[in-house]
This record gives structure tokens, sequence and C-alpha cells, in this order.
């Protein structure tokens, strides 16, 4: 088993770093839009938050690590809005599927965002239990390395936002969000949302 050279091992390290920055906010982004397109389900994750964190207590690794809720909606965000809308690999060895044969060298594409919104996939569907299905990280010894950073990065952010403020459509936001064309995967218009506290009921546009 060959080993990283101290050249590979600063390239991770400084990947790790940049790398998450622009999807990390983007991830984030449309988690705020999907709260407050969906009021019920951000009263429930700001409930839990509470529960977790009483008096505005400020939020720590293992606090927020433990909350099941939180996970879900991040899941579900990432199911909904991918950070990365396909995977490329290359193929070690022929291989044949389904009698089709993959030569070897071949760039093999995942398409991840088309695997996590067909419906063949769906909660609904009983018999749709496969692990390869959701991968926004991608899967197997290849994933991203950076997936358990950028995690606990947007769980830690979405806690302290949500503990804090409270998100609503204003007459600018989009609903459904339409995405734009462009290879890098973000919304056709920027996200624009209502903000006030927690606590209180947002007035005004």
């Amino acid at each position: 088993m060959s080993t990283l050279t101290d050249m590979e091992i600063l390239a991770q390290a400084i990947i790790f770093i940049f790398a998450g920055y622009d999807t990390t906010s983007s991830t984030l982004a449309f988690a705020l839009h999907s709260q407050a397109a969906h009021p019920d389900i951000q009263k429930k994750l700001q409930e839990e938050i509470d529960v977790a964190l009483p008096n505005k207590a400020p939020p720590n690794y293992d606090t927020v690590m433990e909350m099941e809720y939180l996970d879900m909606v991040l899941n579900e965000t990432l199911r909904v809005y991918p950070i990365g809308i396909r995977l490329e690999r290359v193929c070690k060895q022929d291989v044949e599927i389904d009698g089709v044969l993959v030569p070897k060298g071949s760039i093999v594409n995942v398409p991840v965002y088309a695997l996590h919104h067909d419906p063949k996939f769906s909660k609904d569907n009983k018999g749709s239990n496969n692990p390869y299905v959701y991968m926004p990280f991608g899967n197997g010894p290849r994933n991203c390395t950076g997936m358990r950073f950028v995690l606990m990065n947007m769980k830690l952010a979405l806690t302290k936002v949500l503990h804090n403020f409270s998100f609503q459509p204003c007459k600018e936001t989009q609903i459904p969000l339409k995405l734009s064309q462009k290879p890098m995967f973000q919304p056709e218009k920027p996200i624009l949302l209502k903000v006030g506290p927690q606590d209180a009921t947002i007035n005004g546009a």
C-alpha cells in the first residue's frame, strides 16, 4: 500500500479548506430556502435546537452531532440539492454490466442529481433501499475526504443561525426554486428571504 508524499498531504489539507467554501455556503443557502418554504419543518428543527441548547447556549460538537432532526434536514437538503450533480471515475479493468462492456480506462459518469430525484428510488418505493443511490459526497474508498468536516460545519452553522433567527419567503423568493443551467450547481437567481428574531413574528417585506 503506497503512502502519501508531504506534497500530497499538503494538497489534501488545502483542498479541505478551499473546496468546501463555496459548496458549504451554497448548501446552507438551499437549506434556509427550504426552511422558509416549509415553516413547519423550520419550527420543528428550532424546537430540537432549543431543547438541546437551552437559554441560547452556544453550540458544541457533541450536542450538534447528536441532533437527529437536524441530521435528517441536512440529509434531505443534500438529496434535493447535491453538492456535485455528477461524479466521474476511471474504470480500472474491463467490466461487463447487464451485457454492456465497459473497457478499462473508460471514464464513467455517475448522475448523482438524477439518482437523487428518480421516483424509482423514492421513500414510497419499498423495494428501493439501495445504499448507492444517495451519494452527495460519493461513496466507497474514494468518496469526499472532507465529508465529515463539511457536515460538521454545516450543522454548526444551521444550529447557530436557526437558534437565533427565523426565515420566511418574501415577494422576491422563488418557490419552487429554479436552478441555473450553468455548469456550477446554483440557483437561477440569488436566494432572497425575510429574516427576523427566532422568537418573534417577521413583519414587512
